[in-house]
């Protein structure tokens, strides 16, 4: 009988790591959470069997003794969702870089990486170029490493949909959508990317290969704004603004709210589409994802 796996995992604490976390609990495999250090206790999730290691992803030392006898990690830490705060060089390129060294030293035999739909050294946005440099890094190691791409995830936590509601909760009469709202994007059920994540895990196709995923269908922004309005029976007027005069109010309210409901990065994610074929999921992972509107319950809460 084979040992079983034990999988270090980067971001457990996060809307994404959390429910990657119990997914593979659940699956019968040892999980190790990477905490930061902080003086604030870790939100790790309530009811699962999972370890917890203490360090930075930029302190080497730290990193080895995390990783004693793991076998596998996932990558998904990341600093993007802190907007105009973030420390994407430190946080994403640097500590992805450190930790892939660490992972040598310590003989891993598998590296997941989450990356986004877009990603690309060359892109405008500075989230996409961070990614993109972060899978160089990975790609050119000695590493058996499956990056996948993902396209904008929802569920109970994101950042995402609950940050729309409060938008659509808080200002009155109408909603602003980025210039037209016609961004189309792919919004993936995030129990249907951790389920794609663990699956890739037992499948030795997946060794040394990029995917890009996504839900099972493309809609616009507009269209997902008029679909969470329909779910919470709200009626409000969507008026058009230019992205740079968004932009300003928006970089206005990162500096002085501590929690605001959007940030830069996410205006950039509206700038363009994000979109993949919609047949990687069911044709490669055996998996049918769930449409948008089947699964907002959680937003009445």
């Amino acid at each position: 009988m084979q040992p079983m796996k034990k999988i270090l995992i980067t971001g457990a604490t996060g809307f994404i790591g959390k429910v990657l976390t119990r997914h593979l609990a659940e699956a019968g495999y040892e999980a190790r959470a990477l905490i930061r250090p902080s003086r604030q206790s870790p939100h790790l999730p309530l009811g699962v069997p999972v370890e917890v290691a203490v360090s930075g992803l930029n302190d080497p030392r730290g990193l080895r003794s995390a990783l004693v006898d793991v076998d596998i990690i996932y990558h998904l830490a990341s600093d993007e969702r802190r907007g105009g705060k973030a420390d994407l060089l430190r946080t994403d390129i640097q500590g992805t870089r450190t930790l892939l060294q660490a992972a040598r030293e310590s003989q891993v035999k598998r590296f997941f990486y989450l990356s986004h739909i877009g990603a690309d050294r060359a892109s405008a946005y500075p989230v996409l170029t961070t990614k993109a440099i972060a899978e160089e890094h990975i790609r050119k190691s000695t590493l058996d490493y499956t990056i996948l791409r993902s396209g904008i995830v929802f569920g109970p936590g994101d950042g995402f949909t609950t940050g729309l509601v409060r938008l659509l909760r808080t200002i009155p009469f109408f909603f602003i959508l980025p210039d037209e709202g016609d961004a189309l994007l792919q919004p993936l059920w995030v129990e249907d990317l951790a389920t794609t994540l663990v699956w890739a895990l037992d499948d030795p196709d997946t060794r040394n290969q990029l995917y890009e995923i996504g839900g099972p269908e493309f809609l616009t922004f507009r269209e997902i704004i008029s679909t969470i309005m329909e779910t919470l029976h709200i009626k409000k007027n969507l008026l058009p603004v230019r992205s740079p005069y968004l932009r300003f109010l928006t970089v206005l309210a990162e500096s002085v709210l501590p929690n605001p409901p959007v940030n830069v990065y996410w205006l950039d994610y509206l700038a363009t589409n994000h979109t993949c074929s919609l047949s990687t999921i069911p044709q490669r992972f055996n998996l049918l994802p769930s449409r948008f509107r089947k699964r907002l319950d959680y937003l009445k809460d």
